[in-house]
């Protein structure tokens, strides 16, 4: 199992518990040897190498899977769900699992989701209190057509940059911000350069945890039944490492003289709504999607 993030993410300890999981409930069959870092690859190049086989599972963020399975871009949609509640009920709901099956076409199968938190700006030279404050900013954005979308729509030029040399493009000015949850800006060092973190809390994409179906398809019906159980498990145990993560974060954030602010969400909410007037016309069958989610009450 190969991912992205540094070994004091609290992603990271929830897949050691997956593996020791998998170990206990196949009683030593089947064991997960955990990367992480980037040992093996970006997250573009995990995918990749999932779907010839090469590498049993990942962790990815849902954006990083829109190239590969397209139902996924409905989670990069700006303020999609109402709160926390109506995100865990897609999730955990018949919407989310048909979700996670979607990538199977392309020999990715979803797992779980794992809690990301929400994502919000954090930039060098001022707060982000309006989407006016974005304009002639170059943000950093994941290779994600929705997150250029976005940050278009609020005004900012989208940049993609790898997560890996986002520390030196943001140092060298090659992006002026960034954006991302409260852990991942911390453990990154990001706010050593940028001093500014904006809650506007545009987005809440879930992490994904995959299996290549190749793998998948190589285990017995029982071996399956052990690796989805510990997957929930993991995910159940992940949610309260990031509830526990997010509110440190913000702690260390603060005293590293970073100014944290909660700007007017609905200023952004409007500046957002031709996001999804776009993909009604571009992408009919994702804003359906989007149109189950929002009915879900």
């Amino acid at each position: 199992m190969g991912h992205a993030q540094v070994t004091s993410h609290p992603v990271h300890a929830a897949m050691l518990y997956l593996a020791e999981q998998i170990e206990k409930k196949s009683d030593g069959q089947i064991i997960v040897k955990v990367y992480p870092n980037q040992q093996l690859g970006t997250e573009r190049e995990l995918l990749e190498l999932l779907q010839i086989g090469s590498l049993g599972m990942t962790k990815v963020s849902a954006s990083a899977l829109e190239g590969f399975a397209p139902t996924m871009q409905v989670f990069g949609m700006p303020y999609l769900f109402r709160d926390d509640d109506h995100q865990e009920k897609i999730l955990n709901g018949d919407i989310g699992r048909q979700l996670l099956l979607d990538g199977e076409e392309y020999w990715l199968r979803g797992l779980c989701y794992y809690d990301a938190g929400k994502r919000s700006f954090y930039t060098k030279d001022k707060p982000v209190e309006t989407p006016a404050d974005l304009a002639g900013l170059k943000v950093r954005v994941m290779e994600s057509q929705t997150a250029s979308n976005m940050v278009k729509a609020m005004g900012g030029s989208p940049t993609p940059v790898s997560y890996g040399e986002l520390y030196t493009a943001l140092q060298q000015g090659i992006v002026d911000a960034a954006e991302n949850n409260a852990p991942s800006f911390y453990n990154s060092k990001h706010y050593e350069v940028c001093k500014f973190y904006s809650l506007d809390e545009h987005t809440a994409i879930p992490d994904v945890v995959i299996i290549s179906t190749k793998v998948w398809n190589l285990l017995s019906p029982q071996e399956q039944e052990w690796v989805q159980e510990a997957a929930y498990e993991s995910a159940a145990h992940e949610k309260k490492l990031w509830a526990e993560s997010t509110a440190e974060s913000l702690r260390e954030l603060e005293k590293a003289g970073v100014t944290i602010t909660h700007p007017d969400k609905e200023p952004f909410r409007k500046a957002v709504e031709g996001v999804y007037d776009q993909l009604k016309v571009e992408q009919p069958e994702i804003y359906e999607i989007v149109q189950a989610i929002r009915e879900v009450q």
